[in-house]
Parts: structure tokens; sequence; C-alpha cells
């Protein structure tokens, strides 16, 4: 009887932390059924033109979905239409996911912010600052830097490390020397190995000293696996994504979900093709089928994949402070950190602990209120959430260096007009 009763509560658990998010009627939460046509015209009008293969367009509002379509095509040569619950490769959205992972552990009181990030990872004591660098043959003169890194600012992007295919001339050329990767499609490397290597390479400039997009988040999921024990998937499957119900978050997909992979294109001069690998710069040659390989490189800042409501769950469990679906991975106080403003000048960069912010010095740029947290993927996903209006806006593509990037700006504009409330 005892087994009976444990199965069946396992079962109830597992039930209630799958569920979906609640579908709500627009009008019912203060969105206009009407203006929503809007968003189906400029998307439809977007695929009808080839200048995407299509999208999936998501908004949440008061904790329920209240808009949630597809567009267009998945495959567009087999003609498979784009379905809501496709998956796509959501690249730098993968950093907020790892700055969650990164400050669970802060709470369990493992280290401190300003803590050198060397106390777990020897390789990075001592950095030094590259000062020349030969383009010949990526040999390079450094000098000592003026501090050590600290966690604070591997999540600010502060830290002085740069990005290995897209960032300076320079640290990719390095980068390239040392076979370190971008995080992207890097199947067969393994990310301690290649950490622990980035770790004796030359900064850009001082920690602490400016703003440069890097692999910081690479090395915070390193740090979750040496600071938990954990290899970085297996922590975010059991402490994030189960308790959450994010079924279809992983960095390598199981093979009964191969089918559900969109595809990666190219938009060149108005044409869409399919593409098996991306070069970049020269420097990089990523497989593009991943996630749909088997693969151990475990990338924090760009190697997962999801779908839109994966997403939104996640997102909405920001915007309930800290908890989903009655489970609490981090505090309210937590939550309000992450979300302030970490840099000052002369850093005019408005980020918080994972996430872009819009706040009083940037929020002349946009429609979102000021309090709203924001980022996107390279592949040209978006996501922002507006705590103000209870509204999470989510809208995927999967393009390499999308020319019509705009299409997201406008998704935002169109979401906002529909509010009527």
């Amino acid at each position: 009887m005892k087994k009976i009763i444990f199965i069946a509560l396992v079962f109830f658990s597992v039930k209630v932390l799958s569920q979906p998010l609640p579908i709500g009627k627009p009008e019912e939460n203060g969105i206009s059924s009407e203006r929503l046509t809007r968003i189906d015209k400029v998307m439809n009008d977007y695929v009808n033109k080839g200048y995407i293969p299509g999208a999936v367009s998501l908004i949440v509002r008061n904790g329920k979905i209240v808009y949630k379509r597809s567009f267009g095509y998945s495959d567009i040569e087999k003609k498979t239409p784009l379905k809501p619950d496709h998956i796509f490769r959501i690249a730098s959205q993968s950093k907020a996911i790892t700055a969650l992972a990164i400050m669970m552990l802060w709470e369990e009181g493992k280290f401190l912010l300003d803590d050198p990030i060397n106390k777990f990872i020897p390789e990075f004591k001592k950095p030094n600052v590259l000062i020349t660098f030969n383009a010949k043959d990526s040999s390079f003169t450094s000098q000592p830097a003026k501090s050590e890194i600290t966690f604070r600012q591997l999540l600010t992007h502060t830290s002085g490390i740069d990005y290995a295919a897209i960032g300076s001339q320079e640290m990719k050329a390095i980068y390239a020397k040392a076979k370190v990767p971008s995080g992207i499609g890097s199947n067969k490397d393994v990310l301690a190995e290649k950490m622990k290597i980035l770790g004796g390479l030359p900064l850009k400039h001082n920690p602490g000293e400016q703003w440069t997009y890097s692999l910081s988040f690479d090395v915070l999921g390193y740090l979750v696996e040496v600071i938990s024990g954990l290899p970085f998937d297996e922590f975010l499957h059991q402490r994030i994504f189960k308790p959450l119900g994010m079924n279809d978050t992983y960095f390598y997909l199981p093979k009964e979900k191969y089918n559900r992979l969109v595809p990666l294109y190219q938009n060149k001069e108005e044409h869409l093709s399919k593409i098996n690998v991306i070069e970049k710069i020269d420097y990089t040659t990523i497989d593009a089928n991943y996630p749909a390989t088997n693969g151990k490189y475990f990338s924090g800042g760009a190697g997962l994949s999801s779908t839109v409501e994966d997403y939104a769950k996640f997102l909405q469990f920001f915007l309930n402070q800290g908890e989903f679906n009655g489970v609490r991975l981090l505090s309210r106080k937590t939550i309000e950190l992450m979300l302030t403003s970490q840099l000052h000048a002369p850093i005019s960069n408005q980020v918080g602990l994972g996430f872009g912010l819009e706040t009083d010095q940037n929020d002349y740029q946009s429609v979102l209120s000021i309090g709203s947290f924001f980022w996107g993927g390279a592949f040209s996903t978006t996501y922002w959430v507006d705590p103000k209006e209870h509204l999470i806006g989510i809208n995927y593509t999967n393009i390499v260096s999308n020319p019509h990037w705009e299409v997201n700006e406008k998704f935002k504009i169109l979401v906002y007009q529909s509010i009527i409330d």
C-alpha cells in the first residue's frame, strides 16, 4: 500500500511540475484580439517575401498565454509547416539560464560575487592583459593584470575575456590558435579542458575596466560544475529544467525529438538557404546539425536549445520573483539583485546579472517599461519581460546573421500596441 501511495505521489508531482502555462483570453488580460492580428500580417509578410523561413511568436500576460502562433516553415525545402512546439537553437539566451544556476549556488553560500574565480579554477590565477599582437602568427605579448577576475565581472561581461569567433580580431585569432571554441556546436570538445586553456590566455583589458561581450558564461558553466560537483547539463536538468517543467530544453536533444528541431538558414541577397556548417571569420567551423547530435560540450553562453513555451516558463519564474508552479529556486531579494544595474560610469552598458536592463538611462530608446529585462540569441531569437505590464514577449526564428533582425523589434512594437487596459 505504501509503495502504491509513493508511486501516486511521484506521478502527481511530475504532472504538476510539467503542466503548461495556462491559456488566457486576450481581452480578459487587457489585450485586443483585433490588434493582435497585426502581428499575423507582419510575420506572414516576412515569410512571403522570403526574409525568414518562419517564426513562432508568444505573448504571456498575467501569467497566461494570450497569443501563441507559428508562421511559415520549419523546413522550406520539405514544406514542413512550423509549429509552436518546434525546438530552436537559442544561443545566447543560454546565458540567463547559466546566471540562474550560478546564483542558486551563491544563495547556498558557496562564494561571494566579488570573490576571485581562481579559488575554484586555479588556471585563472594572476591573469595577464594583451599588449601587442602579431597577425602573421597570432603571437602576442602581455603584462600582469591589475586585479583578479570575479564572479560579478563574469556575470556582467567586464572580466576582460573576449569571444571566440565574434570578438576582436586579435582575441579571435588567439583563441583560434589555442583551439578555444565559441561554444556553439563544439560537440566533441570538453568544457573543463577548454576553460582551463582559456584561463592561461591573455585578457583584452583589465578586469572591471570595460564591457566586452565574452565567453564568461562558459566559464560560469564550468564553475557550476566545479562548485556543485555535477556536470553542467545534469545540474541544469536536475535543479532547473525538471522543477520548472522545461521538458524540451537541452544541450543535445534525445533522438525522439530530432524531428522537432528547426533547421538553420542563412539569408543572402534575400535568398534563404539551409546550412549544415557555419564558418565565422575563417576561425570557427561549426556543425550546424547540433543539437541533433551526440555531444559533451555544455556551453553556458550559447549551447542550449528550447521552445518558446519552455523559455516562457523560465521567464515567468523571474516575473514571479523566484517561484513557478509552487517551486521556489531563488528568493525575491536575489531576483531583485539580478535585475539591478551593476555597472557605473564610465561603463555605460545597462546590465544586471545575466540580463540587459531597461533603466532611466536608456528608456528613451524603446517602448519597454523601466525595470524590463531582455536578451536574445545569435540565430534571431529574442525575448523580454516587462514587470510593470506583467508581460512576456518571445519571438523565434533560426537564421545565421539575419539581415532582417528588425522583425523582432517590430514584434515588440506590435505587442505593446495591442495593450488596451
